[in-house]
C-alpha cells in the first residue's frame, strides 16, 4: 500500500514544528552533486506550506541551496517518520536580534510524505541535550526561535 502524500503539513506536524526540535535536512552537495545531510533544531512552521530555519552563515547548506534549491526535511513525530520536500532559499543573510551569525532559510513545501516502513510506528522520538552552558543555550534558543517567529 502506498503511503499518503499531502501538499502541505498536516495539523499534527504543524503543531510539532511550533517549537525547536531535532530534524535532518538533506540537500544536494554543490561540489559533488551527491546527497548532503545535516542535523538542525532551529526551525519553525510559519504556516502549513512554509518552514523557516536558521543555520550558521558558513553552513554548507546555504551553498548547496544556491546551486540547487531542492531540499528534504526528515521529521520523526506523530509515531512516524515524515519527508517534507520543497524548495529552499536564503530569505535573509543575517537573522536579526540574534548574537550569532545565522542566516534565515525559507522552505516552500511541495509535498509531505509518511515514509515509515510498513507495519511499524515510532515509540520513542529522538532527544538531545545541549552540551554547553545550559542557561546560555536556553537564552540563545529563545532568541533564535523568537526571531524565526517574527520573520
Amino acid at each position: 500500500m502506498a503511503n499518503r502524500v499531502e501538499p502541505k503539513l498536516i495539523p499534527a506536524l504543524f503543531e510539532e514544528l511550533q517549537k525547536e526540535r531535532f530534524v535532518m535536512i538533506a540537500t544536494c552537495d554543490h561540489e559533488t552533486g551527491g546527497p548532503n545531510v545535516s542535523a538542525i533544531s532551529w526551525l519553525y512552521a510559519k504556516d502549513e506550506e512554509t518552514i523557516l530555519f536558521a543555520v550558521d552563515q558558513r553552513s554548507r547548506i546555504l551553498e548547496n541551496l544556491k546551486a540547487n534549491p531542492m531540499a528534504v526535511i526528515t521529521l520523526i513525530a506523530n509515531e512516524s517518520t515524515y519527508s517534507i520536500n520543497g524548495n529552499a532559499f536564503t530569505a535573509a543573510e543575517k537573522l536579526e536580534s540574534v548574537p550569532l551569525k545565522l542566516s534565515l532559510v525559507r522552505l516552500d513545501i511541495t509535498d509531505v510524505r509518511d515514509v515509515m516502513f510498513y507495519g511499524s510506528k515510532i515509540t520513542v522520538e529522538p532527544q538531545y541535550d545541549k552540551t554547553y552552558d545550559k542557561k546560555a543555550a536556553e537564552r540563545l534558543d529563545k532568541q533564535v526561535m523568537e526571531a524565526l517567529k517574527k520573520a
